[in-house]
């Protein structure tokens, strides 16, 4: 398919496709002509990829997990890097929740004192 049909498949811009191509995650065939050929196993690491980004994760995090999904559920096969990644991104996004608990506080604080 080509790379219009896997975006509208996906819901991943146009762009977004040919970025990932050129951070390696993906890489369609050619044909004759040169027009990037994709098949449904590109379309499925396009999904895998949004899930992951969905779950918070970084690109380069991505890159490094991505050969451990399986398929779209959050299943994975054993990668030796796997339980690191994992807990990194659980520490990120505690570190996330806890920052935002403190400026809603503050928020609140501040709709408190003007009411």
């Amino acid at each position: 398919m080509r790379i219009g049909e896997l975006s509208r498949r996906t819901g991943v811009s146009v762009r977004m496709l040919r970025y990932y191509e050129g951070e390696g995650l993906l890489a369609p065939l050619r044909t004759n002509s040169g027009y990037r050929d994709y098949g449904l196993a590109e379309e499925e690491t396009v999904r895998r990829i949004k899930m992951l980004g969905g779950a918070g994760m970084t690109l380069e995090t991505v890159k490094r997990l991505l050969p451990c999904v399986r398929n779209n559920d959050p299943t994975f096969t054993p990668c030796n890097e796997l339980r690191k990644i994992l807990t990194q991104q659980v520490g990120l996004i505690d570190e996330r929740i806890e920052t935002l608990s403190e400026s809603r506080t503050i928020l609140a604080g501040y709709l408190a004192s003007v009411n």
